[in-house]
């Protein structure tokens, strides 16, 4: 296996994603700044959601088959933003849905629709079969095929999300793990990789195409065990900006350039794929906009470690910093008490007082600080006295203030919902009869409970 997998348990190292969530996690990989510097569209979003003002990914054939959660709207397609071929939906697969109240998400194949979950695309709740991942899998493999027939370069963004609750397996993987429907979901994941690697072989592309695995947030630990996954160690999951949240494994493949078996203590971040596939192609990172990834090549193929702090935000809110083996939290919370006592909970049998919070606390004055080495868990933080939290507290200080200096806020655009603006009648509806008729435009301030 030619492969550098990043340090996923304990020491300095660590992968992760934008934010402790799908949504902005998935979409920093195409728009790879925080998402406090750009505008994020939502599935009732109104007026003007999305970003990434003009297509960045150009040139080379690209392909995104899968959820993009970029924004539905005309003005936020893909094929508007650099991508040539789009085989997806522009959100998971939640529902099923009436059609009445709020409408089933639809699928999409380039321009138009083909079909909408649970309909055309069937996902069975009760046995969690459904063939998404296998339909996802041969449009990604018929795609490299067709690019290798006209020797073309080539860019695919495969993200299926099978292990998003909820969760789902084709009939031939449901119960063959002994990890219930997640796991099955896991395995059928792991197996489509394979296949993607072994066709790359096979075409004799592997050693001129450089692939990398990663996920967009931690374990939903509220969905689990049937539904979610575990984060070993680490605090609390999704939704939160404990390590739990905010750290997931990554893995370069890429033989014949990154030597078998390496292990990278680098901290990075889903944003630096942006930096790093720009490095690849001999690009130069846009002026134009910020820029907040790394170009990890030097950490990847010569093992150079860069020294960078990594900001942890929730909505608009910086949370925490890491910097190097030490992590400040600013401010804690998990999530509400009325959430909590209706059974939300994003840290089953994980309590720690003071820290896993259901009030919003604030610590600027003294920020909670962990030594993630010594207590990757979060469970026991330094003395505000001691001479450890003093020099740690000295270099995290001027990080975030240099931080905050260069930050240019983007305009919120997640304060109005409005049904109407939904996915009615998506293009293409009319060719399938499947255009449904949207009700009165009653645009309403929107409630975000995490």
């Amino acid at each position: 296996m030619c492969s550098v997998v990043w340090q996923h348990s304990v020491g300095k190292g660590g992968w992760f994603p934008g934010l402790p969530g799908c949504c902005p996690g998935l979409s920093v990989l195409v728009c790879p700044g925080l998402s406090t510097h750009w505008v994020l569209g939502w599935l009732m979003g109104e007026g003007e959601v999305g970003c990434c003002p003009e297509g960045i990914w150009q040139g080379p054939e690209v392909l995104v088959p899968v959820p993009r959660h970029l924004g539905h709207r005309p003005q936020f397609h893909p094929l508007k933003h650099g991508f040539d071929e789009w085989f997806g939906s522009p959100n998971c697969h939640f529902g099923p849905y009436d059609n009445r109240a709020r409408p089933n998400i639809p699928v999409y194949r380039d321009w138009e629709m083909v079909g909408r979950f649970y309909e055309e695309f069937p996902i069975n709740l009760k046995t969690g079969e459904a063939n998404l991942t296998q339909i996802y899998l041969e449009e990604a493999l018929d795609f490299i095929r067709r690019q290798q027939a006209r020797q073309r370069p080539f860019f695919l963004y495969w993200a299926i999300d099978a292990t998003h609750a909820p969760v789902y397996a084709s009939r031939s993987f449901l119960g063959t793990s002994r990890r219930g429907r997640y796991g099955d979901a896991v395995r059928e994941v792991d197996a489509s990789v394979g296949r993607i690697l072994r066709l790359l072989r096979e075409l004799r592309l592997g050693e001129s195409t450089f692939v990398f695995f990663t996920s967009d947030n931690g374990a939903a630990l509220v969905s689990a065990p049937e539904q979610g996954g575990s984060n070993g160690p680490f605090l609390c999951g999704k939704q939160t900006t404990f390590e739990g949240g905010m750290r997931v494994p990554a893995i370069a493949w890429w033989p014949g350039h990154i030597p078998a078996g390496q292990v990278s203590h680098q901290l990075g971040s889903i944003m630096d794929l942006f930096s790093t596939s720009l490095s690849l192609a001999g690009l130069k990172p846009p002026r134009d906009r910020a820029v907040d990834g790394l170009d990890l090549l030097p950490a990847i193929l010569q093992g150079q470690l860069m020294d960078r702090p990594m900001f942890y935000y929730r909505g608009n809110t910086l949370m925490a910093v890491t910097l190097g083996l030490y992590k400040a939290h600013f401010w804690t919370w998990t999530n509400s008490w009325e959430e909590f006592k209706q059974g939300i909970n994003f840290c089953p049998g994980q309590n720690v007082s003071g820290v896993t919070t259901h009030t919003q606390e604030e610590h600027t004055k003294l920020p909670l600080m962990f030594h993630l080495g010594r207590d990757p868990g979060e469970r026991y933080p330094l003395s505000f006295g001691s001479a450890e939290y003093q020099d740690a507290l000295g270099r995290i200080t001027p990080a975030v203030q240099q931080h905050q200096e260069a930050l240019v806020p983007g305009q919120p655009q997640l304060n109005v919902c409005n049904q109407a603006v939904m996915n009615w009648a998506p293009p293409g509806c009319e060719k399938l009869g499947k255009c449904l008729r949207p009700p009165e435009s009653v645009p309403e301030k929107c409630s975000w409970l995490h």
